[in-house]
């Protein structure tokens, strides 16, 4: 407690922490303000039916990720993922791409250049996907836009408030990063992610709603020993998440001895940190996302060869019958679905390593600095050293990340709990949040040792 109320006796730091509230704040007030164009209630229905069915799941997926609401009919509709998406794309076109690759390494020039382009395309981004966004609303299949407002000029202007809504988030989360404290975009997704917590907790499926109504012996889903459990695998998987994300694999470095006049320099030992979990939560992201769009590719096609079908011609029944048996082998919970969510997991994992993770690049950096690893000689023998130590990791690290994202699909399964509850045991949304937690953390703990104060974290 009293590390806590050393925080608020830093005046720059107080600054800082209630700049970063304030801009959070507004951030959330946002995603109450609707468009000029939607009907409320219609909204509110079609949010209702979309809970089920699969494209409820995508949007839901997606809203996840981007830090909004599955109705997306709000000026911070959009959130944050268009800017996520084009920071990715140019993340990934910067190590195929001679150009860009140059200007990263450029240092802040470079960087600042990459940052122009992002902003850039996440304008266009922006405009596309409110466009398809607003249509899809005016729609009959959504059906949520009053019937006199069924016009290109209110489309357009729908199309400008989304747009602004997002890169005033954008905005929102440079000036965190340059005047408040933490990283503004994760703490944004953080937020959005939080929002949702009420509703898991107090919500009609929530689960305080149904502990009490089974105390009060009126009909509920879940007993006394649920809740411990939920509440158990709840703190251990938080516990298993930050040891993991934390732990690291500690490289012994040795750096060359100089001599000049009567005195040595250098020869001291250090070592390199490897983080276990390089590839952070973009597996998953990337997992999560494909696996949505069989299922509601073949209910698609389970659809449209069902129109076909007739007492003459039979093939269009067989056809029917197996797009409909590979939606269900697709959906959430299903063997197949749980084995190629694995399989997937691992795969991006090394593949964002591969991205990230470049270990010639850092046996140079060891050369140039006179260092080298006890047993290998500096360059190719040392980059291949790197190169066999993250292999290893890596797999421990996809290892972790599949757990952690089959855990709510375990325990909705096994315990009968709604996924709205489940899905805070584990998944996409657990990891944002302890990461941005454990980064916030220690950024305050920073500027805390700087001044002389006793810092959050304990140190050995």
């Amino acid at each position: 407690m009293d590390k806590l109320i050393t925080i608020f006796k830093v005046p720059e730091l107080r600054r800082k922490i209630l700049f970063t509230c304030l801009l959070l704040a507004i951030y959330r007030i946002g995603f109450y303000v609707p468009l000029p164009i939607v009907n409320q209630a219609q909204l509110k229905n079609w949010e209702e039916q979309q809970g089920s069915n699969l494209g409820g799941k995508l949007f839901g997926t997606v809203a996840m990720f981007g830090g909004t609401s599955i109705g997306m009919s709000t000026i911070f509709g959009l959130g944050i993922m268009p800017y996520i998406s084009a920071s990715i794309i140019f993340q990934l076109l910067a190590s195929v791409v001679p150009s860009l690759e140059a200007m990263m390494k450029e240092g802040e020039s470079g960087r600042k250049r990459i940052n122009e382009y992002t902003r850039y395309a996440t304008v266009v981004l922006c405009a596309i996907q409110s466009a398809f966004w607003v249509q899809y609303m005016m729609s009959p299949q959504m059906n949520v836009v009053l019937q006199r407002y069924h016009t290109v000029w209110n489309g357009f202007v729908c199309v400008c408030i989304m747009t602004a809504g997002t890169i005033f988030l954008m905005w929102i989360g440079e000036q965190i990063d340059e005047y408040g404290i933490g990283n503004g975009i994760s703490l944004l997704i953080m937020a959005g992610i939080l929002a949702r917590l009420p509703v898991a907790i107090t919500g009609p499926n929530g689960l305080w709603y149904n502990a009490t109504s089974k105390l009060n012996a009126e009909p509920g889903k879940y007993g006394v020993t649920t809740i411990l459990l939920l509440i158990g695998l709840f703190i251990a998987v938080v516990v298993g998440v930050i040891a993991i994300t934390e732990s690291q694999r500690r490289i012994p470095t040795q750096s060359a001895k100089h001599v000049r006049g009567r005195r040595v320099y250098g020869g001291t030992k250090q070592f390199l940190p490897l983080k276990v979990n390089q590839a952070g939560v973009m597996p998953i992201i990337f997992a999560s996302s494909l696996l949505i769009f069989p299922s509601f590719v073949f209910s698609s096609l389970e659809r449209a060869t069902t129109n076909l079908q007739n007492d003459r011609w039979t093939i269009g029944s067989f056809f029917a019958s197996l797009f409909r048996d590979l939606a269900y082998a697709f959906q959430r919970q299903s063997y197949i679905y749980t084995v190629c969510y694995v399989v997937l997991i691992y795969f991006f994992c090394y593949f964002w390593t591969a991205i990230t993770f470049n270990p010639k690049d850092m046996a140079e950096n060891l050369k140039d600095l006179g260092s080298f690893i006890p047993g290998y000689r500096p360059g190719g023998r040392t980059a291949d050293y790197l190169e066999k130590v993250m292999l290893r990791i890596t797999y421990v690290g996809a290892a972790f990340l599949a757990l952690v994202a089959v855990i709510p699909s375990l325990v909705q399964s096994s315990l009968g709990v709604d996924w709205t509850v489940a899905s805070f045991l584990g998944g996409t949304g657990l990891l944002i949040v302890i990461s941005v937690c454990l980064d916030l953390v220690q950024k305050i703990d920073g500027h805390l040792v700087v001044r002389s104060y006793a810092g959050l974290v304990t140190r050995k």
